[in-house]
């Protein structure tokens, strides 16, 4: 079964065009050791909200003009004159810090942070008047990363460790609004411990940096001379994509509903010991080829794959089993309704709401339980984990959920909503996109908005609207660039449940009030 209405031609869909940005891992020195800044992200940014991160931003044309007029004033080498550029502009605007002259970093003034808030322009005229000095400015880019695919926004992100040694100065917020709302220093190995204590939360590229930086500091004996290491031979190309400890995920590229164009493969587990396979979803020779070699990185570390799971039944989340096999060999464990709609000869077995797993690490053991969420499809399930919750198709920070009205179950659905909802979770896993931070925020927003539009249905019903078509341009009338054929699915799918509730009849294909 599809969750695609018949009938719907899906556009092609493109991953986000990447683009060049530069983040600034400023440290400073203290009695304890050397510190890090990273800010919090605001809640309502498209691009990982409630995250901490190091300050930075995208290279603009305003900092490619500056790397043309002032080329060769920094020492950073040509390739990263325009992100140097852009790193120290961005430093003004988001953290009002700036060089100071002779290698010192000091606070700017707010006349000219304004000035450069206001107009990005400014700080190359700041720089020509003498009244920003670059001269003496010490940077090493350490490592490159690139976003995944899957979000909204990507980057190929350049950081530069930038070192104040004892220097007092401290970030402060800019005029007007911000990306962050909170600042703070942090020793690497620290911040990699409240990570793996689910007390913080970081992006992805920062989890595998920040942790390179604490095992080199304690190679090298400090922070300053990790630094230099990296940057000797910084780190690029792929990285493991961490949302959450012991939570990797892969992103596979399948036919599904855009804006995704992945669908999220997730190898829960503690790298070296015991782990499952969540909805591997390759089948074209790409997908294959890189399913392969992020399991070959897997088994190679230690790991052993105890099971292969499959949260549902829908294509884009069922991979070729018969290829899949060939890279690694492990039991399927799904739903029985998703069993029955699967060929595999392997071993295999149903797991239902109430089960629970242990995975064994070198920490100890990692429970997972199973709960059932079957408005999306039936058989549906959702794993919960001290981590957050693998929720599958329930739910996506960037997109929708479609309840599919020939198979989907919309009072379920919201039922299901409502169940994740009253578990708290810290974080959650899709099938699609980024990890969800804020759970609360997003469940609630698709409450509400499945609920409203399911009394918006009724209310067509009520009053005296009957056939779909009418129900549909009513109850949609607010969405007028929805698609009609996924308007039309989505409306039927609310009819469907308000039947099933003894609220609406149907006679002669036509919907009445009960």
């Amino acid at each position: 079964m599809s969750e695609i209405p018949e009938g719907l031609e899906l556009p092609d869909a493109n991953t986000s065009k990447i683009r060049r940005s530069a983040s600034v891992v400023l440290s400073r020195k203290t009695p304890e050791g050397h510190e890090v800044l990273l800010g919090h992200r605001v809640s309502e940014l498209a691009s990982f909200p409630d995250y901490w991160a190091f300050p930075g931003g995208g290279i603009s044309r305003v900092d490619l003009e500056a790397a043309k007029i002032l080329k060769g004033k920094l020492d950073v080498g040509d390739s990263y004159e325009e992100a140097c550029f852009a790193l120290l502009r961005e430093m003004v605007e988001e953290i009002g810090l700036s060089p100071g002259g002779g290698g010192t970093i000091v606070e700017v003034s707010p006349s000219i942070r304004e000035s450069v808030c206001g107009d990005k322009s400014e700080w190359l005229r700041l720089v020509n008047d003498g009244e920003i000095v670059i001269e003496g400015f010490h940077c090493e880019m350490i490592t490159d990363r690139t976003t995944p695919p899957f979000s909204p926004m990507r980057f190929q992100n350049y950081f530069f460790h930038v070192p104040m040694e004892d220097s007092m100065a401290s970030p402060t917020f800019p005029p007007g609004r911000s990306e962050f709302d909170d600042f703070r220093w942090w020793r690497p190995r620290d911040l990699i411990q409240q990570w793996e204590e689910n007390t913080v939360r970081l992006p992805p590229p920062i989890v595998t940096l920040v942790r390179d930086l604490a095992m080199e500091a304690e190679r090298q004996g400090d922070l300053l001379s990790a630094c230099e290491k990296l940057s000797n031979d910084p780190p690029s190309g792929e990285h493991r994509i961490e949302f959450a400890p012991n939570v990797e995920v892969f992103p596979l590229r399948t036919e599904t509903i855009p804006p995704s164009t992945h669908t999220n493969c997730y190898i829960l587990g503690e790298l070296g010991g015991e782990c499952v396979v969540v909805d591997p979803a390759a089948k074209s020779e790409e997908s294959l080829a890189y399913l392969e070699s992020k399991i070959s990185e897997v088994v190679s570390s230690g790991s052993k794959i105890v099971a292969t799971i499959f949260t549902h039944r829908h294509p884009d989340h069922i991979g070729d089993l018969s290829r899949i096999s060939e890279i690694y060999d492990a039991p399927i464990w799904a739903s029985s309704i998703t069993l029955d709609s699967i060929s595999h000869e392997g071993l295999s077995s149903i797991i239902e709401e109430g089960d629970s797993f242990a995975l064994r690490g070198a920490s100890g053991m990692i429970e997972w339980e199973v709960i059932e969420t079957p408005g999306h499809c039936p058989g549906h399930i959702c794993l919960v984990g001290d981590s957050g919750i693998v929720s599958g198709d329930n739910c996506v920070v960037v997109g929708t959920i479609l309840v599919p009205s020939s198979d989907g179950n919309m009072n379920s659905y919201i039922s299901g909503l409502e169940r994740i909802l009253s578990l708290g979770p810290t974080m959650l896993f899709p099938g699609h996109g980024p990890a969800c931070t804020n759970p609360t925020r997003i469940l609630e927003r698709y409450i509400k908005h499945r609920t409203a539009r399911h009394d918006g249905v009724l209310n067509a019903v009520s009053s005296g609207l009957s056939s779909l078509e009418e129900i549909t341009l009513h109850a949609y009338q607010d969405s007028p660039d929805a698609h009609p054929i996924l308007s039309r699915d989505q409306a039927l799918s609310h009819l469907n449940s308000l039947v099933e509730s003894n609220i609406v009849e149907v006679r002669a294909g036509h919907y009445f009030p009960a």
